[in-house]
């Protein structure tokens, strides 16, 4: 297991060097997406990962990589929305952004380190295409919660979704780079 934290940190490195220049380049004008939205664009690039996976011809020179990415940042930037509210103007800095996914990221990292002791890493023995999967289905429930205006009667909550979300992205990377 303590490859898998090593290999986690590295898939978050690089998240997080393209968030930290994405802010330089567009400030924090994320903070003014509701969470249907955010859960939206992760939906996009989930479709987008399986198309990729399904269809034979690719017309835009992006593979799964760059889309997992995506997911990953935009979950955490859910997370954050989640935590902070919506605003209507962007209201952070490069430094505090990156504090809040620091934060995000060592909350959802503890998460996986959990269920992997309770799974012995079954992760490594599914496919991409899977986690792909499972990614969507996570993201159906989200919309479905979002539907419900956040109230579930027996289920885990939205943040519970985005988190696992962005773990089952970090090891669809981990296997993309294996």
């Amino acid at each position: 297991m303590q490859n898998t934290s090593k290999q986690y940190d590295e898939v978050i490195t690089t998240c997080r060097e393209l968030f930290v220049k994405k802010m330089k380049d567009y400030g924090s004008a994320w903070r003014i997406l509701r969470l249907p939205s955010l859960t939206d664009q992760i939906f996009i690039k989930a479709q987008r990962i399986r198309g990729l996976q399904q269809n034979e011809v690719q017309k835009v020179d992006e593979g799964e990589v760059s889309e997992f990415i995506g997911i990953i940042n935009y979950c955490i930037m859910a997370l954050i929305q989640l935590e902070k509210g919506v605003v209507e103007q962007p209201d952070l800095s490069v430094d505090e952004a990156t504090v809040l996914y620091n934060e995000q990221v060592a909350t959802t990292k503890q998460l996986m380190q959990d269920k992997n002791h309770d799974y012995g890493e079954a992760w490594r023995d599914m496919r991409v295409s899977s986690l792909t999967d499972l990614i969507l289905q996570k993201l159906l429930r989200v919309k479905q919660i979002e539907d419900n205006l956040g109230k579930t009667i027996v289920s885990e909550g939205i943040d519970a979704n985005y988190q696992d979300m962005i773990n089952y992205a970090v090891f669809a990377l981990v296997h993309l780079k294996e």
